[in-house]
């Protein structure tokens, strides 16, 4: 008997640990497999089995915390009901066929870390509700078809270190609320539509490692103030409708290993520049007058 008690505590003690995925939480992942055509998945789901068991899923406490689907064939539009699946923490669904727009009920994943949607097939808009997520570290959206503008509401995650959001369809100002994101290593909105100035806030951002808006048309002198985020190591700046002189505060940023300028319509030394930088791999600035004034006047 005395046996028996210790195997049904034991029972106990692993079922409490483990516990069972609430029927919300499994429901929201079936919508996303029938949503995404599981069945055709390369790693499929026996959803008759335990949900701790399903490819890509990892659950703690009874709670799905994370869900890594990259790489899988997913092929559809993302059901709402993937914002019922509120205690995850990472989402990677990098390099499937997902189409159609992100849902509003992304808002609801307030325990989110790391968003990974890039190199898929998503349109509309990112949702303002993107601010929710204020526990974010690293937002992936690169390589889809996203349009509009960049929410306001990004001034919210302040713990993001890498937003990376190259090659989609965003247009508009970069707003002034990106000086809000005071941890960020890397920002990368190359490859959109993006016109306008750069904001004056940029300068805030002092923990900046890669700074990347090349194929743009973003306008105006390049603000003296880079010079301040001397932990940059990429400054990617080519193929815009920037004008002037080049800022000797660049010369500052002597970690620098990478400064793209080419395609724009700049003046300089850029040769003395180019000595000022002793871990300098890639120093490209040809083509500085293609960018023809009357193309300047007419963004303005």
């Amino acid at each position: 008997m005395k046996t028996l008690n210790s195997t049904l505590l034991l029972f106990l003690m692993v079922t409490f640990a483990f516990g069972s995925v609430s029927s919300t939480e499994k429901d929201a992942l079936i919508a996303l497999y029938n949503a995404t055509k599981g069945d055709n998945w390369t790693n499929s789901w026996n959803i008759n089995e335990d949900v701790s068991s399903w490819y890509g899923v990892d659950v703690l406490d009874g709670k799905v915390i994370s869900l890594d689907l990259s790489f899988n064939n997913l092929d559809g539009q993302l059901p709402y009901q993937l914002g019922d699946l509120t205690h995850l923490q990472n989402l990677n669904l990098f390099r499937n066929k997902i189409s159609g727009s992100i849902p509003n009920t992304i808002g609801d994943l307030s325990n989110l870390k790391t968003l990974n949607m890039a190199f898929n097939s998503i349109e509309g808009t990112i949702p303002s509700c993107i601010g929710n997520l204020k526990e974010l570290t690293v937002l992936e959206l690169f390589m889809n078809a996203i349009e509009g503008e960049l929410p306001k509401e990004i001034s919210n995650l302040t713990k993001l270190e890498a937003l990376e959001l190259f090659n989609n369809n965003l247009s508009g100002i970069i707003p002034d609320e990106i000086g809000a994101l005071e941890n960020i290593k890397t920002l990368s909105l190359s490859s959109n539509a993006f016109t306008g100035k750069l904001p004056a806030t940029i300068i805030k951002l002092v923990q900046l490692e890669s700074l990347s808006l090349y194929d743009n048309k973003i306008i105006g002198v390049i603000p003296k103030g880079l010079g301040q985020l001397t932990k940059l190591k990429e400054l990617i700046l080519s193929n815009n409708l920037f004008y002037g002189n080049i800022p000797s505060e660049i010369a500052q940023l002597s970690n620098l290993e990478v400064l793209m300028l080419n395609d724009n319509d700049l003046k300089g030394d850029f040769v003395a520049l180019g000595q000022s930088f002793p871990n300098m791999v890639q120093f490209e600035y040809k083509n500085l007058a293609a960018r023809k004034n009357s193309a300047v006047a007419n963004t303005d």
